[in-house]
């Protein structure tokens, strides 16, 4: 309950309550039958919650769970939802006959599933669903009419027109409905709908982005011509880039060089420094940063590192905090100091180099590249299932701190996996003069024994069927694709 007044308060604009009848056929049936509650509870108590704090029409109320009539969204509107979501049934429309293996790709209708032999099946088309929803419409118009209601709006909240059935079972009758159906709060004079003149107000033209970075830049964006500022940056300015980067995808997707735009910030980098920002944008950090820097980095390019005259040890004191570079699509990062927790947690693709990890290290890693100059924390690895790793292992005993369940470990020989971190050592020096990085390739051939390579079981097998599948003559994503149906066949 708390936590919905409390995102509202945040400057939420919808909260969805999804019911526990819906979701992905790719769940367990334990899941299905024995986790979640009823739509109906949950939306009930939300719009009774906003309404008793006054936060009602700051938020628009969204429900799902298995809507599948036009009594359902009724019912929906007057517990108080402005919007519904529909999946199963549209799903249906399509030809989905809820077999339930979503996950299996032996989907019989041609629906979730990549195997062309499979998707021949399918049969649906666009207009079946929107025949469907034109009939869930016109069901609604004839609940709304009975009520002597004329529009959605006038429906929502009106919990007055509910009413237990009559003809109930002695244990049906059993059941207490009036938290749901009397809500306390009615009678205030207040809206009980979402008004967009109550948004919240984030200020985003108060933000660095919009007063220093995209003054100073807005000519060069129009032109793409290469521009590098300097600006100085404090822990309260939060996403610092983000805004910039949006707009440089909207006028240029993906298209600019590396380094188009680089801006230089002294001072401290608050949460979520980087986060999102894309190809052609570098954002250089003398100083330090807070948790979920780079977080969804999208192709850009983050530098971090402390001011000259430090006289603290760089691969042994934290620069930026937890959680970094989660979600990370593509791009690069180089941290000249220690990551604190979870880094690279859910990073796909993005490459990153770093003096030192907390703990859980590239959790649920799926691809990319990472570069451990020094200590990892406990349980590195866990859930790792795509991407590579490769740590310096001075001691010999991160095996002792590595979740060993989907990865192992071994010795970086092959050719390739040391001229790639070669490589990366290398960029990682020249963009932020680690020392660190200078003494281990001053003396590469002793430190290299010294790493490991941390690499997921599935992902090695993947890569190696790919391999196979390019020197019979097949390009990458033809390597790819037939490489999955060799590793799903066993």
């Amino acid at each position: 309950m708390y936590k919905r007044q409390g995102v509202a308060k945040a400057g939420a604009q919808v909260i969805l309550i999804s019911g526990y009848d819906g979701g992905t056929g790719a769940a367990p049936r334990s899941s299905i039958h024995n986790a979640g509650l009823p739509w109906e509870l949950g939306l009930a108590e939300a719009h009774q919650t906003l309404t008793m704090n006054g936060l009602r029409n700051k938020v628009i109320i969204e429900t799902d769970g298995k809507l599948m009539s036009g009594r359902d969204v009724a019912i929906a509107a007057m517990l108080g939802a402005e919007e519904f979501g529909f999946a199963t049934a549209p799903l249906v429309t399509m030809g989905c006959v809820m077999m339930r293996v979503c996950n299996l790709d032996t989907c019989p209708a041609g629906i979730a599933t990549q195997n062309p032999e499979l998707r021949k099946r399918f049969a649906g088309k666009p207009e079946y669903v929107e025949n469907f929803m034109r009939f869930i419409a016109e069901e609604l118009r004839e609940y709304m009419a009975k009520l002597g209601v004329k529009t959605v709006d006038e429906l929502v909240g009106r919990g007055d027109l509910l009413k237990k059935r009559d003809n109930l079972s002695e244990r049906q009758s059993k059941i207490d409905l009036d938290c749901i159906l009397n809500n306390p709060f009615d009678g205030k004079k207040q809206s009980v709908i979402f008004d967009p003149k109550q948004v919240y107000d984030f200020e985003l033209s108060k933000t660095k982005d919009m007063t220093e970075i995209m003054t100073q830049l807005k000519s060069a964006l129009e032109s793409g011509q290469k521009r590098a500022i300097e600006i100085e940056v404090t822990n309260t300015n939060r996403s610092l880039g983000t805004i910039f980067g949006s707009e440089i995808t909207k006028k240029y997707d993906d298209t600019l060089d590396e380094d188009t735009f680089v801006i230089k910030c002294n001072g401290a980098g608050g949460q979520s420094f980087g986060a999102f920002i894309p190809k052609g944008l570098t954002l250089e950090l003398v100083g330090d940063s807070n948790d979920y820097f780079g977080k969804g980095l999208s192709g850009g390019k983050l530098i971090v590192y402390p001011p000259a005259g430090v006289k603290f040890e760089k691969d042994d004191n934290i620069i930026i905090g937890n959680v970094a570079l989660y979600g990370a699509t593509s791009g690069k990062a180089f941290i000249n100091g220690v990551a604190g927790e979870r880094f690279c947690v859910r990073n796909s693709g993005a490459t990153a180099v770093v003096e030192g990890v907390g703990d859980h290290g590239c959790e649920y890693m799926t691809g990319g590249r990472v570069v451990i100059l020094g200590k990892t924390g406990k349980n590195f690895a866990a859930g790792m299932s795509g991407g590579i790793a490769y740590v310096l292992d001075e001691d010999n005993d991160l095996y002792m701190r590595t979740n060993k369940q989907m990865v192992f470990t071994e010795e970086v020989s092959n050719k390739y996996d040391v001229l790639e971190l070669k490589e990366m050592i290398k960029e990682h020096v020249t963009l932020t003069n680690s020392e660190k990085g200078k003494e281990i390739l001053d003396h590469f051939s002793e430190y290299l024994p010294k790493f490991k390579k941390v690499i997921p079981y599935d992902y090695n097998r993947m890569q190696m069927a790919i391999v196979q599948m390019e020197e019979k003559g097949l390009n990458a994503e033809q390597a790819q694709i037939e490489a999955f149906y060799a590793s799903t066949r066993g």
